[in-house]
């Protein structure tokens, strides 16, 4: 493919993988590159000119996905924050940041369709790790820690199923669980049975 006037090889490749993003979301998975292309407005050629193979443009896609949101992590981090939890706290506002249900539930399903690839899940289950491992160095209590993050998880995933991440209680959770960072002996303080 030639290079459409006034637009970078970079910014060809961001428009494949928004087509090709889409295309997994229409088509599904299995969506082929002679689809995808077709969604992207370039002949198949032009495809492969910027990614040889199905699986070098999942990957690509894959990676793009994972660097989105650790740009939306790093974006939250606030800077006179210094205080344990800091990255917990980003990590929370960039799940449960404003958007619409729509824009979540495709973000959801396009990761659940990639997820089915298995180079593509041992790339996520790498950069999950190495997310773990950055939050667990983060300095809160491991149990807050895991409520925390399993609870913005959670929420993040109501419309996958539907529902809405975006009501006034989800904006209160919200706030309670970086509340909770900020004060963990709260949950230390709890009457939690013994044994």
């Amino acid at each position: 493919m030639g290079r459409t006037a006034g637009r970078s090889p970079e910014e060809t490749r961001r428009a494949l993988l928004a087509a090709a993003a889409e295309a997994i979301r229409v088509r599904g998975i299995h969506a082929s590159l002679d689809e995808i292309a077709r969604f992207a407005g370039v002949s198949k050629g032009g495809l492969i000119y910027h990614f040889a193979s199905k699986d070098e443009l999942m990957l690509a896609l894959v990676h793009a996905e994972l660097a989105a949101f650790q740009a939306a992590v790093d974006a939250e981090l606030d800077p006179a924050d210094t205080a344990p939890g800091r990255l917990t706290r980003a990590y929370i506002r960039a799940v449960l940041a404003p958007g619409t249900d729509d824009e979540a539930r495709e973000s959801l399903a396009l990761i659940t369709q990639l997820m089915t690839l298995p180079t593509v899940a041992g790339v996520a289950k790498a950069d999950a790790e190495r997310i773990e491992a950055a939050l667990v160095a983060d300095g809160l209590p491991e149990d807050v820690l895991a409520l925390v993050v399993a609870a913005a998880d959670g929420m993040s995933s109501a419309p996958l199923w539907g529902g809405s991440a975006n009501t006034p209680a989800h904006r209160r959770l919200a706030d309670r669980l970086i509340h909770l960072t900020r004060h963990p002996g709260l949950w230390e303080s709890l009457p939690w049975p013994t044994g």
